[in-house]
């Protein structure tokens, strides 16, 4: 019944149908998670004390909450592509472990990451300031998001749990219960409203932490009642070297793609802080704002991964092909719509944080210049998508790495160079991430070509 529905729908529904059903859904949950994380920044950057520092100690803690989010997300696809490929292949029984597998690496994830918030905090957040104002801030917010990620790293493998049998719309539903929390709960425990105490940046880590519980009960609940086509039960958790291998086959090259992003961040922050705080302030900003427009890319991209993944599990290379030609398509269609709405609204999107003049003119000219690089970026994000679903992980990790390491940081440390003299050339070091997008998409074209070659065109 709702198993046969769902692989039904998987397998018989037109592609470019079934992309925009389940794409339009995790696209509008991973715009919604970039919002309420951009709107920790604005509420904290207009408190009535310490608006800018505390906007800069939340730039400090991102590459760690990156992280957490890169290791969740991570196993979660590399758990929707093979469960949709067992599904394909008619392998329920393997299916069921697929699943309890990583529910069991949910809860180790979790540990770890309590560990770092008690132990590892302070350490991290001294290596890129020594202002005791913001220190004090960025270790208060990014102990509670540690200390209390539960919700995240539940939520990140139930979430591809859904999205893997066609049930995109209630993970979405479970994003947005989280997303309304955490808009919600900002401004009250951030400025002490209700009669609660004002508790700063502690309560924008806690109106997030409780906001991503809440998603992930919710996408628990949907999981148990509604999704069907997987078994569950405990025995189904008992650690399998060979499943969790197979998980972190497809996955790892994505965590490894998510946590690049947590050590490119770092690295920007390392390298702008010898010019100026304000362009760490900036460049934090941008990253949020453009999380608008590259988190629809992979939202869409979640959509791709199972759609392909399935598709080669049944060994229907006319699926396969068209989605990947329609995956692709609809990226680069929204990706152009970003970079022009981003060019218009520049300079009214750095005014919502209320920043200095300095800060701002910079936040606009990262917004101008950074987002040329958008339509190269969605065609970079669909492709690893893609390769993940064909079982190409190396490839896709090739092309994380290229694009936001080795042709990001030493591009960056050398035009900084050049900037720290004349702090109005800033937007030499904002070319790098054109170059790096630019490159990179050259060479993700050449894995697809070669992949299609030697994989697609050898299905039926």
């Amino acid at each position: 019944m709702e198993k046969t529905d769902s692989i039904k729908k998987m397998s018989e529904t037109p592609v470019n149908k079934l992309m925009l059903s389940m794409g339009i859904p995790m696209i509008i949950s991973m715009l919604l998670q970039a919002f309420y994380n951009i709107v920790d920044s604005a509420f904290v950057s207009n408190m009535k004390e310490g608006g800018e520092a505390a906007l800069n100690a939340l730039t400090l803690a991102f590459p760690i909450q990156v992280l957490m989010i890169a290791v969740s997300i991570g196993t979660g696809v590399g758990t929707n592509a093979l469960l949709s490929k067992c599904l394909g292949q008619g392998d329920s029984k393997r299916a069921a472990k697929v699943a309890g597998n990583a529910e069991f690496l949910a809860i180790m994830i979790y540990i770890v990451c309590m560990l770092f918030g008690v132990f590892g905090v302070r350490t991290y957040i001294s290596s890129q300031t020594e202002n005791p104002q913001i220190t004090e801030m960025a270790v208060s917010y990014l102990r509670i998001c540690c200390v209390v990620s539960m919700g995240i790293t539940c939520f990140s493998v139930f979430e591809k749990l859904l999205q893997a049998t066609g049930l995109s719309l209630y993970s979405t539903i479970a994003q947005i219960s989280g997303a309304l929390t955490n808009i919600i709960l900002d401004p009250i425990l951030i400025y002490g409203l209700l009669g609660l105490p004002e508790l700063g940046v502690k309560g924008a880590a806690y109106a997030t932490v409780i906001g991503q519980i809440v998603s992930s009960l919710v996408a628990v609940f949907f999981h148990f009642r509604l999704n069907k086509s997987v078994k569950n039960g405990l025995r189904y958790m008992k650690p399998s070297l060979r499943i969790i291998g197979s998980i972190y086959s497809i996955g790892l090259p994505a965590i490894i793609a998510q946590a690049l992003m947590s050590v490119m961040t770092y690295g920007m922050n390392r390298i702008l802080l010898a010019v100026s705080e304000s362009m760490v302030t900036a460049y934090g900003l941008y990253y949020k704002i453009q999380q608008f427009i590259l988190f629809a890319a992979f939202g869409l991209r979640d959509a791709i991964t199972p759609i392909v993944s399935f598709s080669h599990g049944m060994k229907n290379r006319r699926r396969v092909k068209d989605g990947i030609k329609y995956g692709i398509s609809y990226t680069l269609i929204i990706m152009a719509v970003g970079l022009v709405l981003l060019e218009i609204f520049a300079a009214p999107l750095a005014r919502v944080f209320g920043l200095s003049g300095e800060t701002e003119r910079l936040c606009i000219s990262a917004i101008r210049v950074i987002s040329l690089c958008l339509v190269f970026a969605g065609l970079n994000i669909a492709l690893q998508g893609v390769f993940q679903a064909l079982d190409s992980g190396i490839e896709s990790l090739v092309i994380s790495v290229l694009r936001q390491l080795v042709l990001v940081l030493p591009v960056a440390w050398l035009f900084a160079r050049g900037v720290r003299s004349d702090i109005d050339r800033a937007w030499l070091v904002w070319l790098t991430f054109i170059i790096a997008e630019g490159v990179s998409a050259a060479v993700g074209l050449v894995f697809m070509r070669r992949i299609n070659k030697n994989r697609i065109s050898l299905l039926k």
